[in-house]
């Protein structure tokens, strides 16, 4: 947040950006990616249409289920180590549909 300064009113905070990712087709894909990780991989989640407070508590459950760390950023869910099985089989259990998408 940027602070602007106004000869009228004097110190004026400008409203936040609001961040808008694009919606989803409703599936859920998992992706395995080790690029710029130094070999370590790491099972990547997208697709899911879920605010940002909701993506970081169900990362959170789905990060206990797996039995390992992770992460959330930009709208993805990231899980250390290769659960894509564990992940989807907890995904389609949530009722989610779910692809495995890369190799």
């Amino acid at each position: 947040m940027t602070l602007v300064y106004s000869t009228d009113l004097g110190r004026i905070k400008a409203e936040p950006e609001v961040i808008e990712r694009p919606k989803g087709d409703g599936v859920a894909r998992i992706h395995r990616q080790t690029k710029g990780r130094k070999g370590k991989g790491v099972s990547i989640v997208t697709g899911l249409d879920l605010d940002d407070t909701a993506l970081k508590l169900f990362a959170a459950e789905l990060k206990k289920s797996c039995g390992c760390g992770g992460s959330v950023k930009d709208g993805e869910i990231e899980i250390q180590g290769d659960a894509r099985d564990k992940i989807k089989a907890y995904l389609e259990k949530k009722g989610f549909r779910v692809k495995l998408a890369g190799n």
